[in-house]
């Protein structure tokens, strides 16, 4: 089976290195093929034997099982560039961090076209697990692709056959954790403007025993500066499941542009270039913390 990915960021990238390392024959298809700013795509394609498409129906026409996993932003819009070219019966898994609502609208444009759509909802950070990340599957047809994920090497199990829980399960999760990551960097950032960031960080653990603050700090933000922009655009889905809810997003909002703030901070280059091995790798979260501060003083 032909397997296409939809998106060669940092999560197709894991994916098609592992589904390669299994000899399963991958193409992929990416917008930021079309400039320079995929030359480093382009490497990995050839570093790792993926095939390239030339845009998104070339890249689905043979492939029967097709993995989107863009910005949630284009979660519906991806889907509707694929369905023209959708092979019938093909499967369509929906990877993407997107509200029940773009989920089910990203569905009816799939099945329309003949082809048969799955919600994937990743239910913690892929790097650390990689292809075994756990992934929560939604949606008539996800019992059909469950043996098969299983058979690649996905840790996918069946949520529901109803279409948009999977996806509730995962943003209403995110609120909390990457709202986490926002009042953290936050929280810590002000303390240590203060001078008080030991004294907040002993009350925080004498509450929380279980968490290693300290670490978890230094963790959350590395990972909002170096995937802030992309993170602030899966809060944006948040806030819209929130909505579709028929509450007020306060939390995921402000949870939102934190990390789009912290992303536009790291744009201009307060935490060194990115790629280099020093970008937001600092196993103390203080060194962060006090380039943010300073990049506040210029």
């Amino acid at each position: 089976m032909q397997i296409t990915l939809i998106g060669y960021g940092e999560v197709g990238r894991i994916l098609a290195e592992d589904l390669r390392a299994s000899g399963v024959a991958v193409t992929v298809f990416d917008i930021k093929l079309q400039g320079t700013a995929g030359d480093p795509m382009r490497e990995h394609a050839l570093s790792h034997g993926v095939v390239l498409a030339r845009s998104h129906a070339d890249a689905v026409r043979d492939a029967g099982l097709v993995i989107s996993a863009v910005t949630a932003s284009q979660a519906v819009s991806v889907a509707a560039a694929c369905a023209p070219g959708l092979a019938p019966g093909a499967h369509f898994l929906d990877f993407n961090s997107a509200s029940p609502g773009a989920k089910i609208r990203a569905a009816g444009i799939v099945d329309a076209a003949g082809a048969r759509y799955v919600e994937g909802a990743v239910m913690t950070s892929v790097p650390p697990y990689r292809i075994k990340v756990p992934l929560l599957l939604g949606g008539p047809h996800a019992s059909a692709l469950q043996p098969l994920l299983t058979q690649l090497g996905f840790a996918a199990r069946v949520g529901s056959d109803r279409l948009g829980v999977a996806s509730a399960t995962k943003m209403c999760r995110s609120v909390m954790i990457k709202g986490l990551e926002a009042m953290v960097i936050e929280s810590f950032t002000t303390a240590r403007h203060c001078g008080v960031e030991d004294a907040v960080i002993a009350s925080l653990q004498e509450t929380f025993p279980g968490i290693d603050w300290e670490k978890q700090a230094s963790y959350f933000f590395q990972r909002v500066i170096e995937h802030g922009r992309r993170r602030s655009e899966e809060v944006r889905e948040v806030a819209e499941t929130v909505r579709e809810a028929g509450l007020t997003p306060w939390s995921a909002s402000g949870t939102a542009e934190r990390q789009a703030w912290v992303a536009d901070l790291a744009d201009a280059g307060l935490f060194g270039e990115r790629g280099s091995p020093g970008f937001a790798r600092s196993a103390d979260w203080r060194t962060e913390a006090d380039r943010i501060l300073q990049g506040l003083k210029r």
